[in-house]
């Protein structure tokens, strides 16, 4: 046998021996019944309630949305048919960028195949530009950013997650004429805390450092047009680069970067991420671009999604249940047990129809194993009370115990 087969086979059995190995569910979104997808199990379809679904604000589904996926399919056709250099740029690419651009008040935008390739490709080519880079990364950065940034001869300083002291003992240690970045997210996803991006924008004018933030669990959420967290700031301004993507609040598919012209067009024109790749199908981009411009300027939905997460956070508080506090619409129950965490997201499928994915080392560290649950606008009170009632349940034998 082949080492790498055999290293393959150990890995598995030891990821299953922990209770981390990954089982997808095939689920069958309804466009009209959103958040209820059905499933198959044994020839029957069932109805299953989703409580772990990124399309946030249900635009994925939203008719004005679908319209324009289907205008743009009968017209253009399913795929691109080639990178943007290659007959894979039409005038809805064009016109996305522009709304891009304008969402977050920067020149120009640059749209990637996914929110993962934009932050990989982003900051590995611009890290690349000059010798003797500093990148000063928060310790709970997305793995996208991780990559992006190891994949360039850097120097990487890790600063304890929205440690504003830690970052700035760091920044202090630093060569004072190095070239330095800060990067980081706004609000992140696992946990649900939001990074102080104002006082990072301080230590960065101080240190003369760039800006690279990450806005892919914020926009079209928060925000007076739904930019971001950095809109509803007002510190947008003040950041060089801002990445987002077109698949969690605008429920469409891809990433961009947003930032001044020339930044944009020299990553444009060198970020192998970007230039080698195929562009995003015109029916992809029609529907993100009428998505934006409608979540842009329907502010209901974003203030409808908050009060259904403090809801249910409320919700799971009264009825006792382990919800880790956050200021975001993120709402996360801790568990703290790889296969206790999975052996309850199965119980609550199998004996409820409740959807709630488990998340497991090593998107969240040992101990810390929690089910995320994201609610949106069109989750009912009715749905609320079926799924606190289940977790009660499955989690009966631990609420006895912490009792």
């Amino acid at each position: 046998m082949h080492p790498f087969r055999l290293a393959c086979r150990n890995g598995l059995s030891r990821i299953r021996a922990e209770g981390r190995y990954r089982t997808f569910t095939p689920l069958k979104k309804q466009a009209d019944r959103f958040p209820v997808f059905t499933t198959v199990q044994d020839g029957v379809e069932r109805d299953v309630t989703v409580w772990s679904s990124n399309d946030y604000l249900g635009m994925g589904v939203h008719p004005e949305v679908i319209a324009a996926a289907a205008q743009a399919a009968a017209t253009m056709g399913a795929g691109a048919g080639g990178t943007r250099n290659i007959a894979g740029t039409s005038h809805l690419h064009d016109a996305l960028e522009a709304e891009l651009a304008d969402l977050h008040g920067k020149d120009a935008a640059l749209l990637f195949t996914s929110g993962f390739v934009a932050n990989q490709a982003a900051l590995s080519t611009m890290l690349r530009t000059l010798p003797g880079w500093h990148v000063f990364s928060d310790a709970k950065n997305h793995a996208s950013m991780i990559a992006g940034i190891k994949g360039a001869p850097a120097t990487v300083h890790i600063f304890a997650h929205n440690d504003l002291a830690d970052l700035e003992r760091l920044l202090l240690a630093a060569p004072p004429g190095a070239p330095k970045l800060i990067a980081f997210e706004s609000v992140y996803s696992m946990d649900g805390d939001i990074a102080p991006i104002a006082e990072i924008c301080d230590l960065a004018d101080r240190f003369n450092a760039m800006t690279y933030l990450d806005e892919v669990h914020a926009v079209g959420l928060y925000g007076e047009t739904g930019g971001g967290v950095s809109e509803r700031d007002r510190v947008a301004h003040r950041i060089d680069i801002i990445e987002g993507t077109l698949a969690k609040g605008f429920g469409c598919h891809g990433g961009y970067i947003a930032a001044d012209a020339e930044i944009v067009d020299f990553l444009r024109s060198t970020a192998a991420g970007f230039i080698f790749t195929t562009s995003l199908p015109p029916t992809t981009a029609a529907a993100a671009l009428a998505s934006i411009r409608h979540v842009r300027t329907t502010p209901s939905r974003r203030d409808a999604l908050h009060e259904r997460a403090a809801t249910l956070k409320a919700r799971l508080a009264a009825a006792g249940l382990p919800v880790i506090p956050t200021v975001s619409h993120i709402v996360p129950v801790h568990v703290g047990d790889a296969a206790l965490c999975k052996s309850i997201s199965h119980r609550l499928f199998e004996e409820f129809a409740i959807y709630a994915t488990p998340i497991n080392y090593p998107t969240v560290p040992v101990g810390e194993e929690r089910l995320r649950l994201t609610p949106c606008p069109l989750h009912t009170d009715a749905m609320m009370d079926e799924l606190v009632t289940a977790l009660r349940s499955v989690l009966a034998e631990r609420l006895q115990r912490a009792a």
